[in-house]
């Protein structure tokens, strides 16, 4: 890992500024709430796979979902410099890393609460969580075989910028995997009650927005991706998905048992999972998917 070259590239607005200190504030005071979701601090949802996964037990499916996108990298047991855009606690990589120990890895994240926490789960591992922005990010064009964004490109609204930046860093013939939450239509023609738990969503879930999956897929070819293959997995993620009230419940009686109160952030992230509940009802407007293209 040290021996890595890397290249500094910053050019914020001032509004994409504004947005990113909105997601730092929010992560930072809201991720230890995570570990309520999942142990292995996986921040996203699952998959569930019928016969090999429980959709009783989330964290499970969670790891599924791990296992579903790293196969789709196809980077097997040889070694291999893997990018996580957005990683987080580093859950996906740890995972990744304990199924390939020939593998390295780069995350990336804006909040200092992650880096700090999340390298002290990486100890023991050929990996290093990064304080950095995924859409300018320091590592060098043509570094990685793989790269992974798992619920972190729609903090940026699915942007051109994030596919450009990730193509970048990708070696040619290397793999971006993207596992998302996508609109299924123009966001000016969803109903009442789709819109309503969009702006909600994106609000308490300090999103940008969620691109429009036709768009995403078209934006992907213009950076330069190649052979990009879309699946529709939202009857795999909806059994985790479930189980977001129920998680909702217990937190905030775990929460006020022992504080007397929630924070504003945990509030916040609470009602982001019940308008991502609500939104998942709404199949005909929003969709959740695996994208996977090549450089």
């Amino acid at each position: 890992m040290k021996d890595l070259i890397f290249e500094k590239r910053y050019c914020l607005s001032e509004e994409k500024e504004k947005i990113e200190v909105n997601i730092i504030d929010f992560y930072n005071e809201a991720t230890e709430d995570y570990e309520f979701w999942s142990k292995d601090f996986n921040m996203h949802f699952g998959y569930y796979h019928p016969l090999r996964t429980n959709p009783f037990k989330r964290d499970h499916m969670l790891n599924e979902m791990n296992k579903q996108v790293l196969n789709r990298l196809g980077l097997n047991q040889g070694k291999g410099l893997l990018a996580d855009l957005g990683c987080g606690m580093g859950g996906s990589i740890r995972y990744a890393l304990r199924k390939n120990q020939n593998l390295s890895a780069i995350g990336v994240t804006l909040s200092e609460f992650q880096v700090q926490e999340g390298n002290k789960l990486l100890k023991d591992l050929n990996a290093v969580i990064l304080k950095e922005n995924y859409n300018h990010t320091p590592l060098t064009s043509n570094s990685c075989d793989g790269a992974i964004a798992i619920e972190s490109f729609c903090h940026s609204g699915h942007d051109k910028s994030s596919f450009a930046e990730a193509h970048r860093i990708l070696k040619p013939g290397g793999k971006l995997v993207i596992a998302d939450a996508f609109l299924k239509k123009e966001a000016q023609k969803l109903c009442h009650g789709s819109s309503f738990a969009y702006k909600n969503l994106c609000s308490h879930w300090s999103l940008e927005k969620l691109g429009h999956i036709k768009k995403v897929v078209d934006e992907l070819k213009k950076v330069g991706f190649k052979n990009v293959q879309v699946e529709d997995i939202s009857f795999r993620v909806a059994p985790s998905v479930f189980h977001v009230p129920f998680a909702i419940v217990g937190f905030m009686f775990k929460k006020l048992w022992e504080n007397g109160s929630l924070k504003k952030e945990s509030l916040h992230n609470l009602k982001g999972s019940f308008y991502a509940l609500l939104s998942g009802l709404h199949m005909q407007s929003f969709g959740y998917y695996l994208i996977t293209c090549t450089k």
